[in-house]
């Protein structure tokens, strides 16, 4: 008579619904014990857009609708160069994320105390696959913390197998952008970005962010459009001083320049115990 399968052992219970407790927990524990074991301090998380394309990218697709609108002019192509031109001109948020990676990587690189802040991104394409990037092409590690979608989210190649993660479920996830970070940099995105910048927010404004956490939007020209903050405290749903809680910046050098003041201003208070939840 052979013996009865171990209960951690058995597939089909451990992906049924009476099983989703221990799955919740093991996207708790498999990264903290890789973090550690990876001396993961603190990171830096690029948040935005998996829709914006590299330049290179960009360019190339509107090439060939130029070329196919030469061959045989419709409308629907003319509808396409648009929206390609458009996707051309948001692709300098790609490069621009990828110039503050790795400003950001390569400064790290300098501290005597062994590497304190690492790049850390949703692990995907755009903007997310931009900071894995310049971190890489700085010569750094950097962090993914991918999630399973049926579009958009394919894991991008600069990031390292030993810190690529592929997480299930999105609160896990989100805790984990939130539990390591020390600064945010939030660049144009849609309802995941706003959803993501707006749950750090709240967990600063609220206190139950334990740490100073540096917020940047990188953007003026697209948050002064997509968030009329000051709409909100005219209308008394936020204090005057909630304003103060994140930074607005249009250049990666002066995105550089408030991280690395920010960074080193909180570093010692922030750092002591990275890994510890309250």
């Amino acid at each position: 008579m052979s013996r009865p399968i171990k209960a951690y052992k058995n597939l089909p219970f451990l992906n049924s619904p009476d099983a989703r407790p221990l799955r919740i927990l093991a996207e708790f524990l498999e990264p903290l014990s890789r973090f550690e074991q990876q001396g993961i301090k603190g990171t830096v998380v690029f948040f935005g857009s998996a829709r914006i394309q590299s330049p290179e990218v960009a360019h190339q697709e509107l090439d060939t609708l130029r070329q196919a609108m030469e061959r045989q002019p419709s409308e629907d192509l003319r509808k396409q160069l648009e929206e390609a031109n458009r996707r051309l001109q948001m692709s300098r948020y790609y490069q621009e994320a990828v110039e503050l990676s790795r400003l950001l990587t390569t400064w790290v690189q300098t501290l005597d105390d062994g590497h304190p802040f690492v790049v850390c991104s949703g692990g995907g394409p755009g903007i997310m696959e931009a900071a894995n990037r310049g971190a890489a092409e700085a010569g750094g590690r950097s962090i993914g913390l991918n999630i399973s979608l049926p579009f958009e989210q394919q894991p991008n190649p600069y990031v390292p197998e030993e810190l690529g993660f592929d997480f299930h479920y999105f609160f896990m996830r989100k805790f984990w952008f939130a539990h390591l970070a020390h600064a945010l940099v939030v660049f144009p995105g849609g309802f995941g970005t706003l959803d993501e910048l707006f749950e750090i927010l709240t967990l600063i404004q609220t206190g139950k962010e334990h740490k100073e956490v540096c917020v940047l939007l990188y953007g003026s020209d697209y948050w002064d459009e997509i968030i009329r903050f000051d709409g909100l405290v005219e209308w008394g749903m936020i204090s005057p001083e909630d304003l103060d809680l994140f930074q607005v910046c249009s250049t990666p050098e002066d995105a550089f320049q408030i991280l690395k003041r920010d960074l080193m201003r909180t570093y010692q208070k922030n750092i002591a115990t990275p890994l510890h939840v309250a």
